[in-house]
């Protein structure tokens, strides 16, 4: 897998959510609605989800393996405090 671009579509100032992104995976699927969200702990990654009949969130789109998931967050992440750096310069 290649994350081959990373478009910080809306950051947020105030709560706990802190940006919308956008990913493209191999130059061929986009996967937009990614949240970054700043937890107790950290700031983590969530994939996109929708509501369902029961008004349980289920993710949309998310990564099968741990490593494939660490993968995505740590892309992300550091392209969002890439784009904050650079906002504030």
């Amino acid at each position: 897998m290649n994350i081959s671009d990373i478009r910080i579509r809306k950051v947020m100032q105030d709560g706990r959510l802190k940006a919308v992104v956008s990913m493209t995976v191999d130059d061929a699927i986009a996967v937009h609605d990614i949240k970054i969200v700043q937890g107790d702990e950290r700031v983590f990654v969530a994939m996109p989800s929708r509501r369902d009949e029961s008004g349980v969130f289920r993710d949309i789109i998310h990564p099968i393996s741990p490593e494939a998931r660490g993968e995505i967050e740590a892309q992300i992440i550091t392209a969002y405090e890439d784009y904050i750096s650079a906002q504030q310069n």
